[in-house]
């Protein structure tokens, strides 16, 4: 079946839902997303929106601009964070329009507080920058965002698979979708294709993401010859609850949490003597894994413990309410009264398809615009986070360049017709359906999977060096080899995940081997990816993006500039 519109979105998180808000009025939108809208990963977010509205104490968007440069080792480009930076008030005070209830501080103005990485004056000392409603922001921004489209009437494809992007003359034309409770495949013709899909995280082990995060829009992309870019930059959160890898929010250090180790020592100050234990987080998980390697886990195990206890009960249930339930529920622990073990979680990707400032996807390293395709959010790299993102600029991020995408989408579909195709966009997937389905090889996905998950953990996670890398690479295009023999039991069409988790897959063995290889050729070490084999950061060679290509011999590294304008690179210290 056929269905057009001027405007498709993949993905109904934030980014997605607020360039979905944009362009109301201006153009017939519709939004696909593989679970139900409410259910995206936004959701998920705790701790709050980082903004230099000064509510708590004098904030000033140029120390949020360098924050974020200093937290992204230097690798960000400073152009789209000054936009990021400048834009970050105005997203506060239009989400509290529309209704997002934020926390108030005693004047009743919107609550801010500390965050690891903020910093007032040039980092001089920890800022509160962090907008937030308890520790539920991403919820009710994400309700809040979801009644708007739902009163502007926006067309949702809900439980919609999108298994490939559709080009003709040069130009995204539409998309092919699996309606996954019947099975049948859909041809979405559009003017403006976004890609807000989020992020890849659950092609490792230990991760806080859901288990819809599976890097889809990532490949979608990169299968279309549209380069990854920084996608050897991947944030390992370090507080992730023991041994599941639910997030414990960094609120709960912002509102005063402390990091213990076995012995009792509170030992960010060894790793950051200034902010401690709101280091940003790149520092803080290298900090937890050191102390466990050193053998100061907790009795020797391979977490540490966050304790809250000192905050007091009702301080906690009040700004950390939601953290608290997830402990007690799944640890059966009362972090009122007993410290939370923690350790590294796989958090956020800060690489993705490589967008300018408009949400306009880059074909190639001279900058070059893939016709009538646009992305935003987690998927994209604009690039703000660099080599680490500070917390609470990742929903700041969905925000801003979500509705910039918007905006540009609105303006440049003005200029084009829908036209038909000079092929049939459905026969191809219907083929390639057919062809999975009637696999009756050795592999199970699911194997495949928890083996890809492992060796991710193992070679390429907070730790990295040339042996391991090399050996994951080997063993990635292995089980890529094991992929082409798998078995798909349930031959139905109704409901059937294991098909969608069968290509969901597909696109983690990709993705995977993308991260490994950029993480290859980076023979240093910046923000979130450590070299032990090159320790240091070496911006003579590599202050540059990475770009990587998808080629019948794997994936082909090539570079592009990092954008300096305000602030010089300097050592990272905190």
């Amino acid at each position: 079946m056929n269905f057009q519109h001027d405007i498709v979105i993949v993905g109904a998180g934030l980014a997605g839902l607020q360039a979905a808000v944009e362009c109301v009025g201006s153009a017939d939108v519709a939004v696909v997303s593989k679970v139900f809208p409410t259910r995206s990963h936004s959701c998920a977010a705790q701790g709050g929106i980082a903004a230099s509205i000064g509510n708590e104490e004098e904030d000033h968007w140029e120390w949020h601009m360098f924050d974020t440069t200093k937290g992204s080792d230097y690798l960000a480009d400073q152009d789209a964070v000054e936009i990021m930076a400048r834009d970050a008030p105005r997203v506060i005070y239009e989400l509290e329009h529309m209704g997002v209830p934020f926390s108030r501080n005693a004047q009743g103005k919107i609550a801010q507080r500390n965050f690891g990485g903020h910093t007032r004056d040039y980092g001089k000392a920890p800022v509160k920058r962090a907008c937030h409603a308890s520790d539920r922001t991403g919820r009710v921004s994400m309700d809040t965002l979801y009644e708007q489209c739902v009163r502007h009437k926006i067309k949702f494809y809900p439980e919609h698979y999108v298994l490939s992007l559709i080009f003709d003359s040069g130009r995204c034309v539409g998309l092919v979708t699996c309606d996954l409770p019947t099975g049948e495949l859909h041809f979405i013709a559009a003017k403006a294709v976004l890609l807000a899909t989020g992020g890849c995280g659950r092609i490792y082990k230990t991760t806080s993401n859901s288990f819809a995060t599976t890097g889809d829009g990532f490949n979608l992309a990169y299968q279309a010859g549209i380069p990854l870019e920084d996608m050897e930059f991947v944030q390992f959160h370090p507080t992730g609850i023991y041994p599941l890898g639910i997030l414990v929010s960094e609120a709960a250090r912002g509102e005063g949490g402390i990091l213990r180790n076995g012995l009792g020592e509170q030992f960010m100050e060894r790793y950051a003597p200034t902010v401690k234990d709101l280091a940003p987080r790149d520092i803080v998980s290298r900090a937890i894994l050191t102390e466990i390697r050193e053998g100061r886990g907790i009795d020797g195990k391979d977490y540490v413990h966050l304790d809250l206890t000192h905050l007091g009960e009702e301080k906690i249930l009040k700004k950390l309410w939601e953290i608290t339930s997830f402990v007690r529920i799944y640890l059966g622990i009362d972090p009122v009264r007993e410290p939370v073990p923690v350790q590294p979680t796989c958090h956020y990707i800060m690489g993705g398809i490589p967008t300018d400032i408009d949400g306009r996807v880059l074909a190639d390293e001279s900058g070059t615009i893939a016709g009538g395709l646009y992305a935003a959010g987690e998927c994209a790299c604009v690039s703000v986070h660099g080599a680490n993102r500070l917390g609470c600029n990742s929903l700041l991020d969905l925000l801003v360049f979500g509705r910039r995408s918007g905006m540009a989408m609105k303006e440049d579909i003005s200029k084009y017709m829908h036209h038909l195709l000079s092929f049939d966009p459905l026969k191809i997937q219907e083929e390639k359906i057919t062809g999975l389905l009637s696999r009756e090889g050795a592999e199970t996905p699911g194997e495949l999977r928890r083996k890809m998950q492992s060796l991710m953990m193992e070679h390429c996670s907070s730790f990295r060096n040339e042996k391991g890398l090399r050996k994951g690479i080997e063993e990635i295009r292995s089980l890529k080899e094991r992929y082409k023999d798998i078995r798909i039991k349930n031959k139905g069409k109704n409901f059937n995940y294991e098909l969608m988790e069968a290509i969901e897959l597909g696109h983690q063995l990709d993705i995977s081997e993308v991260i490994l290889v950029s993480a290859l050729d980076r023979k240093e070490s910046r923000g979130a990816h450590f070299r032990e084999d090159f320790p240091a950061r070496d911006d003579r060679n590599y202050l540059k993006h990475t770009l990587a290509f998808q080629t019948a011999s794997g994936p082909e590294v090539k570079h592009k500039p990092v954008k300096v304008t305000r602030f010089q690179p300097q050592a990272r210290r905190y």
